[in-house]
Parts: C-alpha cells; structure tokens; sequence
C-alpha cells in the first residue's frame, strides 16, 4: 500500500514522529535521524522564506549532489515551490535554460553552488536573484539535536504542487523542462518498492545526480519507505561502505565486484544499456541482488523493471503505470507521467487526447515483459538494409570480455552510414576478434566497422549521451 499524504502531512514529519531516533540522511561528515532531518528542513525553510521564495516561485539550483540539496529541496516542497535542478555549465547554457523557466519580467531565483561551474562574478547580467544557504554544518546544531519535531509556521505543502523540473538530454534539440508534482515521485518510487525491496534499516546511495530524474527516484524511495539516505563525495569506492542499496551503471558495478572490497550491498538497480547476465551471477554469488529497468524523464524514472537475467527483456509493467505498444511503437500512460513540459509558467501537455505518452522507443511483448527493440531516432539505413544501434549493442553485451556496448552509425559514401561501437572491455580485442564472436547473433552487414574504448568522462551517471558519445568518436576519428 501507498502511504496517502493525508492532511498533507509531509514523509518526513511523519517519519520524524514515527521514528525520531532512526538514522536518515548519512553525510560525508555525520549521521541525521529524522528527528533532526526535520528541524534542517525547518531551519532551510525559514532561510527561503526569508529571500523572498514563496508558493510558485522557482528556485534554479545549479551543480552537483551535496547534503544541502536533498534538505532545501524539502524545504520548498514545504513552500510550495518549485525546484529546477540543472547540472553544471557554460554560462550561455544556463542563460538558455533560465529564460525557458522566467518570464522576462517574472522574479527568478538562483542558486548556485560551489560545483556549478560558474562565478558569482559572472551571474551580474542574469537578472536573478541570487539565493544565498548556509553549509549544513553552519546550521543550528543545538536545533537539530533538540528533542522536538518543530513544524513550520508557514506551509504551502501539497503533493499535487509542482516540486521538480528536470530537464531532458536535449539530444534531439533544445532540452525541455520536465515538471512533476511530488505525487506522480511518489507513485513512481511506491511502484517499483512492491517489487523492489527497501526498508527502514537500509542504505540507498545517492550515487546519481539530482539533476537527472534518476538521482530524484532515489529521493523519492527513501521518502516513500523511510529508510536511509547516503551522499557521499563522489568517489564510488567509499561512497559504497555500508550502503545496501544502490543505483548503477554495468561497469560501475563490474569494476566495484572486481576490486574484491568488502561490500554491504544486498540490491543494486542498473540503468543504461543491456546488462550482461554473467555480472548478475557475479552479483549473486556475493549476495547481490541486481535489478534492471526501462524508464525515462518524462514517466518519473523507471517504467518496467525485473532481476537480471537469461532474457534480454526489460522486464514487467510496474504499478501505477500503463504501457501499450502499436506497431512497434511505445507508449505510456498512468500516475508517474509528468504534468507536463514547462516553459515560463506554462504546461505543455505531453499526452495525446487519450492520455497516452509516445516514448519514440520500439518494442514488443514478451509474454507479459516488454522487450526494447530501440529508439526510433537510433535507426539507420546501411545498404538499404534498416539497422537499430541496439540489436547490435544486445550482441555485444552477451559476450563476457563486454561491459557495456554502444553503437554509432558513421556516415560511408558506399553504404550510406555503418555502425561504429564503443565498448567497455578490459582490454579491447581486435576487430578481427569481434567478427568472429557475432558471427552466430549478428547477419555481417550489422558487424561493426570500427571498435573504440569508451572514454571515462562517458560513463558518469546512470545514463550514457548517445550525443556526446558521437561527437566525441567524430572527434577521435579525425584525429587517426
């Protein structure tokens, strides 16, 4: 069962009454219980309200994952407003995103922290008010080791309040601003807790970025069940000491098990391409249990998720979701979906007349598990025959020197585009190597041209930038 936020009682006030002594959010420098958990809120709430944020206002925070983030991001949704998470940036890529979320002449609010990438100096010509928080060891302490649950003055809190904006890849143009309410987080982070276990007395990394709808799903789950939250400082490693729980990509996960470190992980959820079934049996054999999932920005992360296994599928349907395939073609319905897109106030509808999302993703049904075929935009024309980037990386993965495998298509003036891969190996074989592997999984028109070692600042997050590997192979491919 959902916990229902009756009375619009916040999670973490109910947690704090709940269980005021349990340890919640862990820092690189000290452990909170929800007790304290609540009184940060509190003390982050009235600093907001202070700077003049208030119901629908929207608070831009620019930069990585730090401890302040989590608890302001509370705050609002306490307030009533709004958070648009971005990563670090040039400045020209900020003014972009800044003037999608303001009107000219609406008040906007920016925060920017210490890994945003850019100087207080720089921010003169923004027209934004710059936001202004204390570091949490800066906060009250007496106030967050009291024995009280203090619940502020002021609320505006409200699950059907808009509480985040993401924004997509922007692979396919501009990127959009992806606005949920707290609501649709928390049906999205209860679906996959009726299947994926987390409770109370474990540990959830929050090994990816807020910025990404990812790293806010891990909130999301921690709020639901009321577990335990770690933010670490970025070095996955130590990060990981007493963690149960976390969220990774194939080869964070096959480099972990290699390094033979002792681990405390009983689950851990992969994202990105094709999971190798050996590293799932590696996983196990250590008493891991390792999860793989499809979603996106727009369904509040994953969508179908299942354990690791023979069958390269992405598993079942989870609740308070809906999908339908036609003609090959996905689309998803149900609670998660966002509101919409948001562009100065406004909300874009992302659903057609019937409440369906059109994904651009292809698949079909295997038995009641959904099998991804690919994206549609990832098709390309070799010799007149259709090739998808993904079949071929699906070949790839099932040999046990692979990691992870991405497929580029590069243009060639006799066949139009061939494919090009990029994979994580230990060491990588000869082309030679490779042809000989796919020649039983793959037709020879599909065998990649060219193979490429994926580069290290690729593989950050739970979702590797199909752009950003393209042009970083264009680059490497002029250089030989």
């Amino acid at each position: 069962m959902m916990r229902s936020q009756t009375n619009h009682h916040p999670l973490w006030l109910l947690w704090a009454q709940q269980n005021p002594r349990q340890t919640a959010l862990v820092t690189p420098n000290r452990e909170y219980t929800w007790q304290q958990v609540s009184v940060l809120v509190s003390e982050y709430q009235q600093r907001l309200s202070e700077q003049g944020l208030s119901v629908g206002d929207v608070l831009t925070i620019v930069g990585k994952n730090q401890a302040e983030v989590l608890l302001v991001y509370l705050a609002s949704l306490h307030l009533g407003v709004v958070c648009a998470f971005t990563m670090p940036q040039p400045k020209a890529r900020l003014t972009q995103k800044l003037d999608s979320l303001y009107q000219a002449a609406q008040q906007s609010y920016l925060w920017l922290l210490d890994s945003s990438g850019i100087e207080q100096s720089e921010t003169v010509d923004l027209n934004s008010q710059l936001v202004t928080l204390p570091y949490l060891h800066e906060v009250k302490g007496d106030a967050a080791d009291g024995h009280r649950i203090t619940t502020p003055q002021e609320s505006n809190f409200n699950p059907q309040n808009l509480a985040s904006l993401v924004f997509t890849s922007g692979s396919t143009g501009n990127p959009k601003a992806v606005a949920h309410t707290l609501q649709q987080h928390l049906c999205s982070a209860q679906g996959l807790l009726d299947v994926f276990q987390f409770a109370q007395n474990d540990i959830w990394l929050l090994s990816l970025p807020m910025y990404h709808v990812s790293g806010l799903a891990i909130v999301h789950r921690w709020l639901a069940a009321g577990g335990c939250i770690k933010i670490g400082n970025g070095e996955l490693e130590k990060d990981i000491e007493g963690c149960s729980h976390a969220s990774l990509v194939a080869t964070q996960l096959h480099r972990l098990l290699k390094s033979k470190q002792p681990l405390t992980l009983t689950h851990v959820l992969l994202g990105g391409s094709d999971i190798p079934e050996a590293l799932g049996l590696e996983a196990q054999q250590m008493g891991i249990q390792t999860w793989l999932g499809y979603g996106m920005t727009e369904a509040a992360s994953t969508v179908t998720a299942k354990p690791v296994d023979a069958h390269h599928n992405a598993g079942c349907v989870l609740n308070h979701r809906q999908l339908k395939i036609e003609g090959q073609r996905i689309y998803i319905g149900g609670n998660t979906l966002a509101s919409g897109y948001y562009y100065q106030g406004a909300l874009t509808p992302l659903v057609d007349d019937q409440g369906w999302f059109d994904t651009k993703d292809l698949g079909e049904w295997d038995g009641e598990q959904v099998s991804i075929i690919g994206r549609a935009d990832n098709q390309f024309i070799s010799g007149g025959e259709n090739i998808h980037c993904e079949e071929i990386e699906r070949a790839l993965i099932r040999l046990p020197e692979v990691t992870q495998a991405f497929v580029v298509p590069v243009e060639d003036s006799e066949f139009g585009f061939r494919p090009v891969a990029i994979v994580d190996c230990d060491e990588l074989p000869d082309k030679k190597w490779f042809a000989d592997q796919l020649q039983s999984s793959l037709e020879r028109f599909k065998f990649p041209i060219e193979y490429y070692q994926i580069p290290k600042q690729e593989q950050q997050g739970i979702k590797v930038s199909r752009a950003g590997l393209a042009l970083w192979l264009s680059q490497n491919r002029e250089s030989r």
